[in-house]
């Protein structure tokens, strides 16, 4: 699958940091000012799961293979990006080509790193007219640019456009943007959705957000997470970028110690993976031989053939059946030879609608 996440935000708030946790190694470059990334880099990020290990335990193979994901690091948007200010229309274009949207935002303190104010120890910081902003702040000044590129494009394609339905929901598009609201919190029918599937108009992505917190903020992720979540209308993860960087260099055993030492349970990095991975409407089955076990990826909903051809174009067309199995029944059982004989092996056809965790063999012909 070719679906990517743009990491997106104003300068100095820690995208090319969180793009280098994600990576493992230093592929962004994370300076200390504005505009350090010029051309957007673009990383694949392996799925963290858990069920990888268990099933190479028992087809006794050492080679795993996680699903993917694509992050692309977009250099810092400033306010007044969409009439050409900063890099302006630049990475307003590259947001355009990536299929969800990630904002960092910032709520981390720091007196070495370039701000556009003063130092303020705390969830909220100083601007540079002495006002205290967060992360709602942040947003909102990303979200206004890329209204503002939309109402620009729809501004062309009304004039382009034919037809007086059309045109109408053009006006009322326009007039719901005008407003400050972004285009999927309007209700459309499905022919105004293809109206406008075209326009790839930026605010149709789907949202999450990280919020960049400081070490001493991290045991009230939970709480933080919930308000921005509520504040912002969409998923929170929250986490501390620099220690995510710190960790991705560490082992995993030492990782795990490291965590409960800042008493969290789980990389945040991890569960921003998990959750953009669905954001993304993406499931993934998996095969286990003695070669490798594997997770591939697919869309919510593909049917048999359509998965098998994940594996090899051909093998969509030569379909024959998929011989499936529960994740759980796989491991319970041992294999497929135990799982078959205690009737958990199903023989699926073509129509069949794969699920999250199949085990699954193709019977393909030639």
């Amino acid at each position: 699958m070719s679906l990517s996440i743009g990491i997106v935000g104003l300068p100095n708030v820690g995208k090319s940091t969180l793009f280098n946790a994600l990576l493992g190694k230093q592929q962004a470059l994370a300076a200390n000012y504005p505009f350090a990334t010029i051309e957007p880099n673009v990383g694949v990020v392996p799925v963290p799961d858990e069920r990888l290990a268990k099933l190479a335990k028992v087809v006794h193979t050492e080679k795993m293979v996680p699903a993917m994901v694509e992050f692309v690091d977009i250099a810092g948007l400033v306010k007044g990006a969409a009439s050409g200010e900063g890099l302006g229309n630049k990475f307003l274009t590259h947001i355009r080509e990536v299929d969800l949207i990630c904002h960092v935002l910032r709520a981390f303190d720091d007196g070495e790193v370039v701000r556009f104010g003063g130092g303020l120890p705390s969830y909220r910081r100083v601007n540079t007219v002495g006002s205290q902003v967060g992360p709602e702040e942040d947003y909102q000044i990303v979200e206004a640019e890329l209204i503002i590129k939309d109402l620009e494009t729809l501004l062309r394609s009304k004039r382009a456009s034919e037809g007086q339905a059309v045109k109408d929901f053009y006006e009322k598009l326009f007039a719901h943007l005008d407003g400050g609201k972004p285009a999927r919190t309007m209700v459309m029918t499905e022919k105004e959705l293809e109206w406008i599937r075209g326009l790839f108009l930026l605010t149709m992505k789907d949202e999450v957000a990280v919020v960049n917190l400081s070490e001493g903020h991290l045991d009230q992720v939970a709480k933080i997470e919930s308000e921005l979540g509520l504040e912002l209308g969409m998923p929170v993860v929250g986490l501390s970028a620099k220690i995510e960087s710190e960790l991705a260099e560490l082992g995993k055993g030492e990782a795990l110690v490291y965590l409960k030492e800042l008493g969290v349970e789980e990389s945040g990095l991890d569960r921003l993976i998990k959750l953009v991975y669905g954001k993304l409407g993406l499931i993934s089955f998996l095969t286990a031989g003695e070669q490798e076990v594997r997770a591939w990826t697919i869309k919510d909903g593909s049917k048999a053939p359509r998965a098998a051809g994940v594996i090899h174009t051909d093998f969509e067309k030569k379909f024959i059946k998929a011989k499936v199995c529960d994740y759980a029944d796989f491991i319970e059982c041992g294999g497929w030879k135990n799982a078959a004989e205690k009737g958990k092996v199903r023989m699926e056809g073509r129509n069949y609608v794969m699920k999250e965790g199949d085990v699954v063999e193709f019977m393909i012909g030639s």
